[in-house]
C-alpha cells in the first residue's frame, strides 16, 4: 500500500484506516494520533469534517491531506499540508516528515478505500 510504505519510511509506526467519516474519528478517539492524514472524499461523510471532528474532541493535531480535490480543503492550515494526488512516496514522506512531532510518531490515516 503506498500510504503505508511511504510513511512507515518516514518513521510512522502505527496506522488506522478508516473509510467514512464516523470510522475516522472513532478510531482516532480509540486511539490519538500524533499525524491525520486524510483524503477529502470519503466513501461516506468527509476528511475534512472528520479532522474537523477530531480537533474538537482532541486539540491540534497536524494533517497531510492527500487530495484529488484540493479546492475542497478551503482553509490555510498551519497545521498541515495538501497533497494533490497521484502522489509519490518521496512526496508523502517529505510532508509527513514536514509535519509529524519529532517524537516516535504515530499515524492515523482516514483514506476512502479504493477497490
Amino acid at each position: 500500500m503506498l500510504l503505508q510504505d511511504g510513511f512507515e519510511g518516514a518513521g510512522a509506526t502505527s496506522f488506522a484506516f478508516a473509510a467514512t467519516e464516523q470510522d475516522a474519528v472513532q478510531l482516532a478517539l480509540r486511539q490519538a494520533p500524533a499525524v491525520i492524514a486524510s483524503d477529502v472524499r470519503l466513501v461516506e461523510g468527509s476528511g475534512p469534517r472528520a479532522v474537523e471532528k477530531i480537533r474538537a474532541e482532541m486539540g491540534e493535531i497536524p494533517v497531510l491531506f492527500i487530495t484529488g480535490s484540493p479546492k475542497a480543503c478551503q482553509s490555510p492550515d498551519p497545521l498541515g499540508i495538501v497533497l494533490v494526488k497521484p502522489v509519490s512516496i518521496q512526496q508523502l514522506t517529505t510532508a509527513f516528515c514536514e509535519i509529524a512531532p519529532r517524537q516516535e510518531p504515530t499515524l492515523a490515516t482516514y483514506s476512502r478505500v479504493v477497490r
